[in-house]
């Protein structure tokens, strides 16, 4: 997950403590396996690519990951981390793809997909990665089912917790504009701080139909990144959709 300009202080305030934070490492790791599975023959791109929390494991299975983010602060982290230096990344706005050569899967984990503020600007990434994928290359990210994320919202929800800190989560969900808004508190050190980042979401047939007009075709669907049925009960999916 990586912010992208439109949203600096989330991006500036959330990279020295991301990783800690947010990086779960079941979660991060069921990812990695799915996505090492789906490589191909690489190289592969990942769209916010962030503090490298997912394309640093991929790298070292012996993967070929590029990476594109918005912010200058996660990709210090990145350059920071043993081998980060070597991940060949892009500074900009990663619906518009600014990399050249192809790839056999494009991909983007935890939500980031969203992070692209309007309709057009997600039309916009698909067409431009439709451009970048290799016959047979897969664009793969996941997203929330919308009706689950409205009946979880106005709840809090614990993102991390220990003897030195806590952070809490809390959604408002605007179904008129299709967007919604979690607010993060940190308690740590006697300080508390509250960063908000905004999401602009869409139901997976919306996103088919942005594929099929970017020329690409789903392929699967899970209820996760464990790659099990996307069923009535998912809370969240794992979409795939291929260039033929």
């Amino acid at each position: 997950m990586a912010p992208q300009p439109s949203q600096p202080d989330y991006a500036t305030e959330f990279a020295d403590d991301y990783d800690r934070f947010f990086g779960k490492p079941g979660i991060s790791g069921t990812t990695v396996d799915a996505l090492a599975a789906l490589a191909g023959t690489g190289p592969v791109l990942e769209l916010g690519i962030g503090t490298g929390r997912i394309a640093l494991p991929l790298r070292a299975r012996g993967i070929d990951v590029h990476g594109i983010d918005g912010s200058e602060a996660m990709l210090g982290r990145l350059r920071a981390k043993p081998a980060g230096a070597e991940v060949p990344v892009t500074l900009g706005d990663f619906s518009q793809v600014p990399v050249t050569g192809s790839f056999s899967l494009v991909y983007l984990a935890a939500g980031t997909f969203f992070e692209l503020r309007d309709q057009e600007s997600q039309a916009r990434c698909f067409v431009n990665v439709a451009r970048r994928l290799s016959p047979g290359g897969l664009f793969v990210f996941d997203s929330h089912v919308p009706e689950a994320l409205a009946r979880a919202a106005g709840g809090s929800e614990v993102v991390s917790e220990d003897e030195d800190h806590l952070v809490l989560c809390h959604r408002r969900v605007d179904p008129s504009a299709q967007r919604y808004r979690s607010h993060y508190v940190i308690h740590e050190d006697g300080r508390t701080r509250h960063l908000r980042v905004e999401f602009r979401y869409a139901g997976h047939g919306e996103l088919d139909l942005m594929a099929g007009r970017a020329g690409l075709r789903l392929r699967e669907r899970w209820g996760s990144w464990a790659g099990g049925p996307f069923t009535r009960d998912s809370a969240y999916h794992v979409s795939l959709y291929e260039r033929p």
